[in-house]
């Protein structure tokens, strides 16, 4: 198993390849949206066009599971989402930098399960509060897991399977793309002769796996907000 360089503030340890990764990825979503947000005008064309693609695309799956009124409550949330865990996908893709003490520099975010856990916390606190606020505590309580009542426990663990479910399905499916590419790495290392069938594995697979990590991140929107629409669906 690979690891990542460390560092630590007192008795606190920091993986130091996930935290640069992870501000990095937000770096280039930043610069993304800045660079394409300005000078718009009402006849979008070059980069306007593809910021409001993915904005469309976006609201596209929120209004399906949230509806119309809705969505528009959580549109910036599930935006912001989808571009990180796209990009966090897949800049770990594009590279690998291992030291000479074969410690990772260059992976990415979503390659490790804390990230992906925190992901899916995040997306558990916004729908847990969002319910709270619409039906106050006691009627979240009788809503997510008094009704009916003789479902308490299994109500109780579908909530951990959810949130359990929604970080892992993420980090299995990006964290085994990252590991067959270092094993095909490998491969071009072992004889000269098999540097032309290395490349051309990795060039396919990188294509793989870039599908692979943009289906993910629609994956987890598309979940997250079945998820929040589940919280706050009024009882017929």
């Amino acid at each position: 198993m690979e690891k990542s360089w460390s560092f630590h503030l007192g008795p606190v340890y920091f993986d130091g390849a996930v935290l640069v990764m992870t501000v990095l990825t937000c770096a280039i979503i930043f610069g993304f949206v800045f660079w394409a947000s300005r000078r718009m005008t009402l006849r979008p064309k070059g980069k306007q066009n593809v910021l409001e693609a993915i904005i469309d695309f976006v609201n596209g799956v929120s209004k399906d599971n949230l509806g119309a009124t809705e969505s528009r409550r959580y549109s910036l949330f599930i935006f912001v989402l989808f571009m990180f865990i796209f990009v966090a996908n897949n800049i770990g893709l594009m590279t690998k930098i291992e030291g000479s003490n074969e410690l990772t520099y260059w992976k990415s975010p979503t390659a490790d399960v804390g990230v992906t856990l925190a992901l899916s916390l995040m997306v558990s606190l916004v729908a847990t509060l969002s319910s709270i606020k619409r039906f106050g505590f006691k009627g979240y309580i009788k809503h997510a897991f008094l009704t009916p009542a003789a479902m308490l426990p299994m109500n109780i663990m579908e909530e951990f399977i959810n949130f359990l479910s929604l970080a892992l399905r993420l980090f299995g499916n990006i964290f085994a793309g990252e590991i067959v590419i270092g094993l095909i790495t490998r491969v071009g290392n072992i004889e000269v002769y098999y540097l032309p069938l290395a490349i051309l594995l990795e060039v396919a697979w990188t294509a793989f796996s870039l599908f692979i990590g943009a289906l993910q991140a629609y994956v987890f929107v598309l979940l997250s907000t079945m998820y929040i629409s589940e919280k706050i669906a009024k009882e017929e």
